[in-house]
């Protein structure tokens, strides 16, 4: 499979995935939709699926242009069908479905809002996380609440560790400020921070980022360790307090 990220609006990325062996073309959270439209055109390609990882405006705005020219299904969450434009494709938690010759497993990521999904494609170890995990964060909570969100990183974190992470958006560089704040002496952040600033400073995407290294740097996958804990003077505290202490910091840094 050929992932090619396409910078969208101010911060976004949607992404076009191309499972070669069955020509299938598909696009994940296209926020607009000309930049897919330019990508398409100057590929010879036609877009058949459109994927959306959930119903903010800045993931779906570019459904209803795409697929009044090119004819594809939107894909989403059941329980979002209201909210996605144009679905016609409506996918739970646990499922699996074919795009191509590849198969993907829906995961239920609720907490950004309720209805979140991650597309996780197992034999590529590919996943498309929208905004529930960043590299070195995570979103905002609009619709669910701290456990459920902490509950949805502790899904995706238990995926391969070779997994690659597709992410909605390019915060990594000021995620990694926030964690080094709270995280100083972490090594592997340090030498991850010094990449995404070399990669920033030639206007180069930080996604993806592979899962390994988001545990081992990103501070909102660390909530259950001591160490933070004690940083944060919650030690003995459950790890959804301390996720939510964090994510309350993130809010106002």
């Amino acid at each position: 499979m050929e992932i090619t990220t396409i910078p969208c609006l101010s911060d976004n990325y949607a992404y076009i995935i191309n499972d070669s062996n069955s020509k299938t073309i598909g696009v994940v959270d296209p926020s607009e939709a000309q930049p897919v439209i330019t990508f398409l055109e100057k590929k010879n390609l036609k877009l058949n699926f459109i994927l959306n990882t959930h119903h903010h405006f800045d993931h779906i705005g570019g459904n209803i242009e795409l697929k009044k020219k090119y004819n594809a299904k939107v894909v989403g969450f059941l329980g979002d069908k209201h909210r996605i434009p144009g679905i016609d494709i409506t996918l739970k938690g646990n499922e699996q479905w074919s795009f191509g010759n590849s198969i993907a497993k829906i995961l239920h990521i609720p907490g950004h809002t309720l209805g979140h999904i991650c597309f996780f494609f197992e034999k590529d170890k590919i996943a498309f996380t929208g905004d529930t995990l960043f590299s070195l964060g995570c979103g905002r909570i609009f619709e669910g609440d701290h456990k459920q969100m902490l509950e949805s990183l502790n899904k995706i974190k238990k995926l391969p560790k070779d997994t690659k992470i597709y992410c909605g958006h390019e915060y990594t560089q000021k995620n990694a400020e926030f964690c080094i704040k709270y995280d100083s002496e972490n090594i592997d952040l340090i030498n991850k921070f010094n990449e995404i600033k070399k990669l920033r400073l030639n206007n180069l995407p930080t996604v993806p980022s592979k899962l390994e290294d988001e545990i081992k740097s990103n501070i909102f996958l660390r909530c259950n360790e001591n160490k933070l804990k004690i940083k944060l003077n919650m030690e003995n505290q459950e790890d959804f307090k301390v996720f939510k202490k964090v994510r309350d910091l993130k809010d106002s840094f």
